[in-house]
């Protein structure tokens, strides 16, 4: 097993999941339910099958495309995102 890729996983998806909408959801169930456990369950089953479709697609996509070419397209939208984030910072325009 590569220890290295599992913490790297682990502290991504960690840090991503604190304080998103799917935390709060599950704090809501959580505070009006009465079993914390099958919300705990059913939240954990729920990222553990969220986890593993994007495995499989990820996994999916490789075999046709680099991963070479999917490193550079992520970071090229990531960066067209953040240049068009910055941009349109500060706007208010209804659409």
């Amino acid at each position: 097993m590569d220890w290295k890729l599992l913490a790297a996983t682990f502290g991504t998806v960690f840090m991503a999941e604190l304080g998103d909408k799917t935390q709060l959801a599950t704090l809501s169930l959580a505070s009006g339910g009465s079993s914390r456990w099958a919300v705990f369950l059913g939240s954990a089953l729920a990222l553990v099958a969220t986890s593993a479709i994007a495995v499989l697609a990820g996994e999916a996509v490789t075999r046709v495309v680099s991963p070479v070419w999917l490193r550079r397209v992520a970071g090229a939208a990531f960066l067209i995102l953040g240049v068009l984030f910055l941009a349109t910072a500060g706007r208010t325009d209804a659409a």
